[in-house]
């Protein structure tokens, strides 16, 4: 006599989930990744709307196409500032996060192969501070950069972002991984110094490692509003996400600008885009890489 039928069915050592499991599962993911888009397909919508249409049309759909018009006059505002914002955007988040790569690829290699006295403790610091939220200390950092009269500088912007706690756990991990200690004790036997196993073996290899830093830097850096905001107070000097929002502040004193923001705002996600996109693999070799720890 056949059993009544269980939620899974045992095949090949595994379970079979139910239909009603897998409509399930199939469900909450259409929701959550129609969750997900909405805020870009409106953002997407309301780019090609004037200010007319904007506020007597639907919200989740096209009207007349205004889109050639929209971009046209954010390029043309205030002499072209927009373009200078994400010219400010690709060079802090560049220079920020290259420069981030780099020390935390050492100071992970130095953890991950090198025995001191606390360097356990060391350790626990870096990933507590990494833990700490980036809001929370950009004001402590505009005390310290205005006493040492850097405040309104690309230093400024640019400093802070080459410490990254995280970054450097990232960096430990990845050496841990993907440099073995057989092969620095074979580099020094020929005689390579430090110096010299770091930068033509140990970089090499952490290569992917450090393509994901960058990624994860880049975003973090081109997505940072709190930092520019305590310390630039030039226009010129915004990066794009400060940028747009002192257009918002403006539309509540003066002129209605939601239409120059929206269009801004997809205008700004178009670079992070493509970035992601080009370097995806890396990304996901990476990561993969790093969760074999």
């Amino acid at each position: 006599m056949s059993s009544a039928p269980t939620a899974a069915t045992a095949t090949g050592g595994g379970a079979r989930p139910t239909r009603r499991a897998v409509a399930l599962t199939t469900g909450l993911l259409i929701v959550f990744l129609l969750y997900s888009l909405a805020p870009t397909w409106f953002l997407l919508v309301a780019s090609t709307k004037d200010q007319t249409d904007l506020y007597s049309t639907f919200g989740l759909w096209f009207s007349a196409n205004h889109l050639a018009d929209n971009f046209q006059a954010i390029w043309a505002y205030h002499d072209g500032v927009f373009g200078r914002w994400l010219l400010n955007s690709v060079l802090y988040s560049t220079i920020g996060a290259a420069g981030s790569t780099f020390i935390s690829l050492a100071a992970g290699y130095g953890l991950a192969k090198f025995e001191f006295r606390g360097r356990g403790a060391l350790f626990g610091v870096i990933v507590g501070a990494s833990l700490l939220p980036s809001t929370l200390l950009a004001f402590p950092l505009y005390l310290v950069f205005a006493d040492i009269h850097l405040t309104n500088t690309v230093w400024a912007v640019l400093i802070p972002y080459f410490i990254n706690p995280f970054g450097v756990y990232l960096g430990k991990v990845y050496a841990d991984t993907s440099m073995p200690t057989e092969l620095m004790e074979a580099a020094r036997l020929d005689g390579a110094s430090e110096t010299r196993i770091f930068f033509s073996v140990a970089l090499k290899l952490m290569s992917t490692g450090g393509i994901t830093i960058f990624m994860l830097d880049f975003v973090n850096i081109w997505n940072n509003f709190f930092l520019p905001l305590f310390m630039l107070n030039g226009e010129r000097s915004f990066p794009v996400t400060l940028g747009l929002f002192s257009w918002v502040q403006q539309a509540q004193t003066s002129r209605d600008m939601n239409t120059l923001v929206l269009t801004g705002s997809l205008l700004s996600i178009i670079p992070l885009a493509v970035f992601m996109f080009a370097l995806q693999k890396y990304w996901r070799s990476g990561i993969l890489m790093g969760s074999l720890k």
